[in-house]
């Protein structure tokens, strides 16, 4: 046991390479994980105090063991034996095919992503687009039952819904998204799972992957971690709120129910005096598809001139973004609202058309389509006039001023060639007509029959 042992250099040099990496795997790495671990668990207590939701241990969990207890439910179980069947395939290839679509479901949140990241770059963004206003504000969510869920639940009106809500609720809690196939692009995807979004395949109708996706937004409800959802399903073609429909919401009453908790929906209204994706949406509602075609190129060229604008000191934001906060729905005071989704999902689309923010834009093109040719005088006069009928409506008037706002709204849309003015006439330009009623369908549900209204 004494003696020497000759070993040529390469074999020692390979044997401390093991022994090296044994030592990380089994001792270092270990326990820098876990110190790392210990300082992320003492920046999330510290954030919950600030927070009106605190960030659920759910939320908080190593995305592997996510993934397990998503494949190992026992209904999952129960579908992937019925997929086998179904297909002709083998248990085990069911098995893995589940795997898959909880890997592609279930996120990686990382409070740091989120909070350090996420949330300064939604700020960033959002104000330097936008003059973002908060016009409406009726929810307290410190005053909500702590047991309970709580579910944002908003019109999709531009993919910048994500950014702007985001932005404006980052005191509230951290938000689980559900996310459409157009962010499963690398990095985008990456950034999107760390901020604790979830992707969702909107059309599939495979029985195994509805029911590992329902199993997750189910797990998570009863986890009562804070969501936000877009109950349209996808963008508004048109400009005007769609109908809902409920198949997540389905799934966030079916966890509730099954871990007895309460779910408190609270409606959240947007509205935009321009939507950066207005001509694409209004394109696909003409060709009668919803397949977008912007290309990285169209993107990136649009980029490139907003960033040239701002070097040469020609930029200016695309007017007024505003969010309105409508009355939250709790679930217990729906009678029968576990099993009535529809009936739930109606309530909660009611409330957030009662919370749809007025902005300048919508209400001048509004005006234009239904009285115009007008002149400025009575356009102004119109305008002030419809003020004084929506008095209980969610308004935002620029610096208290009705006069102001007008002329903020006319000249937007006039510097987009919406509007024209021949002869001290203001009327909508034939070809931007399609563009025009976009943005006065935003509030043609709080606007009205007029004439109705008149009498």
């Amino acid at each position: 046991m004494t003696q020497s042992v000759t070993l040529p250099l390469w074999a020692f040099l390979l044997i401390l390479l093991f022994a090296g990496v044994t030592f990380a795997s089994h001792f270092l790495f270990p326990s820098v994980r876990w110190f790392f671990r210990r300082r992320m668990e003492k920046a999330v207590a510290q954030l919950n105090q600030r927070l009106e939701r605190p960030i659920q241990p759910f939320k908080l969990l190593r995305r592997q063991d996510m993934i397990q207890r998503l494949v190992y439910d026992p209904e999952v179980t129960e579908a992937i034996v019925a997929h086998a069947k179904e297909t002709g395939v083998r248990e085990d290839v069911a098995f893995e095919r589940a795997r898959r679509y909880a890997r592609e479901i279930v996120p990686s949140f990382s409070a740091w992503a989120y909070f350090g990241f996420a949330i300064r770059a939604a700020r960033l963004l959002s104000t330097s687009l936008y003059r973002v206003r908060m016009v409406h504000h009726d929810v307290g969510l410190a005053d909500v039952d702590p047991e309970a869920t709580v579910v944002f639940v908003m019109n999709h009106r531009s993919n910048m819904d994500y950014v702007l809500v985001t932005y404006l609720a980052a005191d509230r809690s951290a938000l689980s998204y559900a996310v459409g196939e157009w962010a499963r692009v690398w990095p985008l995807s990456r950034l999107i799972r760390a901020m604790g979004a979830y992707f969702i395949r909107r059309k599939s109708r495979d029985h195994l992957y509805r029911k590992v996706l329902a199993r997750y937004v189910q797990q998570s409800t009863g986890a009562g971690v804070t969501q936000a959802v877009f109950p349209e399903g996808g963008l508004s073609l048109n400009g005007s709120l769609a109908q809902p429909k409920v198949g997540i919401l389905k799934y966030i009453l079916e966890g509730s129910d099954a871990a007895n908790r309460d779910v408190v929906f609270v409606p959240v209204a947007l509205n935009y005096d321009r939507v950066l994706e207005d001509t694409i949406l209004i394109k696909a509602q003409e060709a009668g598809t919803r397949r977008f075609r912007a290309r990285i190129s169209v993107v990136f060229k649009a980029i490139l001139r907003q960033l040239w604008l701002r070097i040469t000191r020609r930029f200016h934001r695309f007017g007024y973004a505003a969010v309105s906060f409508g009355k939250p729905v709790l679930l217990s005071e729906v009678p029968g609202g576990i099993d009535r989704p529809e009936a739930v999902s109606e309530l909660i689309m009611q409330r957030i058309a009662e919370a749809v923010p007025i902005l300048p834009v919508p209400l001048v093109t509004s005006l234009l389509l239904d009285k115009g040719p007008l002149s400025r005088e009575m356009l102004s006069m119109a305008f002030t006039e419809e003020l004084d009928r929506l008095k209980d409506a969610q308004v935002h008037l620029p610096r208290n001023d009705a006069a102001y706002a007008c002329e903020f709204g006319l000249r937007t849309l006039i510097e987009r060639g919406i509007v024209m003015e021949e002869d001290e006439a203001l009327s909508i330009a034939p070809s931007k007509r399609a563009l025009a009623l976009f943005y006065a369908n935003s509030i043609a549900h709080v606007v009205g029959d007029r004439s109705a209204a008149a009498q």
